[in-house]
C-alpha cells in the first residue's frame, strides 16, 4: 500500500509541475468520454485532460498509439505522420503535420515518445513531448516548439483500462479563438471516438507486447 500511495502522489505532483494548471473543469461529456479544460499560467490556449475506461489490454492501446504510420486515420486533423527515428520497441520520434482550416497555416512537429511501465502497479505512462530542430523547416508551415502530451493507462479489471490523456500546446503563429476552441474540446472528442473504433482492428485487438506486463493490477493486495 505505501509503494502505491507514493507512486500515485508522484504521478498529481509530475501532471500538476508539467501543466502549472488551475483547477480542471469539466467541459464536455459523451459516450464515457469526459474532456476537461484548465487555465494555464502565461498562455492563451488552456490545457486539456481527457478520461475514458476501454475494453482492452495496455498492450493494445499502446500497439496502437506506437503505429504511427496509421495516426492520419484516427488522429484529428492529421494530414501526415511518419516515424523518423526508431530507438527502441518502447521509443521512437515522429514528424506530424496538422492540417487547419483556411486561413491558418498547417501546423508541424517532431514528437519523441517514450513508454514506461510501472513495476508494482503496471500503470503505463507514455511522455510524449515535442522536440526542436530534428528537422528542416517546411515552407508555409508553422512549426510547433512548444508541447507536451501524456498518456497514463491504468488496468482495473478483466482486459479493462482507465485512460487519461492531457495535452498543452503553443500553436505558435496566430490563430482565431474559434479554431483554438476547436482543437480544444472538438478535437480530443474525435480523437477518443476514434481511438475505440480502431483498437477493433485485428491488428490491435490480438496485440501482445514485449515490453508491458498486461497482468491486472490487484488492488486489494495492496491493503
Amino acid at each position: 500500500m505505501y509503494k502505491l500511495l507514493i507512486t500515485t502522489i508522484a504521478l498529481i505532483f509530475i501532471q500538476a509541475s508539467v501543466f502549472g494548471q488551475s483547477a480542471w473543469k469539466l467541459s464536455e461529456e459523451k459516450d464515457g468520454i469526459k474532456i476537461y479544460t484548465s487555465s494555464v499560467p502565461d498562455s492563451k490556449v488552456k490545457a486539456i485532460r481527457v478520461e475514458c475506461e476501454v475494453r482492452a489490454t495496455e498492450s493494445q492501446l499502446v500497439a496502437l498509439l506506437m503505429d504511427i504510420n496509421t495516426s492520419a486515420d484516427w488522429v484529428y486533423h492529421t494530414k501526415s505522420a511518419v516515424v523518423i527515428k526508431q530507438v527502441s520497441p518502447s521509443e521512437l520520434y515522429y514528424y506530424s503535420e496538422v492540417n487547419l482550416p483556411w486561413p491558418a497555416a498547417n501546423r508541424d512537429f517532431v514528437a519523441h515518445l517514450i513508454v514506461t511501465q510501472n513495476p508494482v502497479t503496471k500503470v503505463v505512462v507514455i511522455d510524449g513531448p515535442v522536440v526542436p530542430n530534428m528537422v528542416p523547416l517546411k515552407k508555409g508551415v508553422v512549426r510547433i516548439n512548444n508541447s507536451r502530451g501524456k498518456w497514463t493507462i491504468t488496468p482495473f479489471g478483466d482486459e479493462q483500462i482507465k485512460v487519461e490523456y492531457t495535452l498543452h500546446t503553443d500553436p505558435a503563429g496566430s490563430l482565431p479563438a474559434w479554431m483554438v476552441n476547436m482543437f480544444a474540446t472538438e478535437g480530443p472528442m474525435k480523437v477518443f471516438e476514434n481511438l475505440k473504433q480502431q483498437m477493433q482492428k485485428p491488428v490491435y485487438k490480438n496485440a501482445v507486447l514485449p515490453f508491458i506486463d498486461d497482468k491486472q493490477y490487484a488492488l486489494n493486495a495492496a491493503f
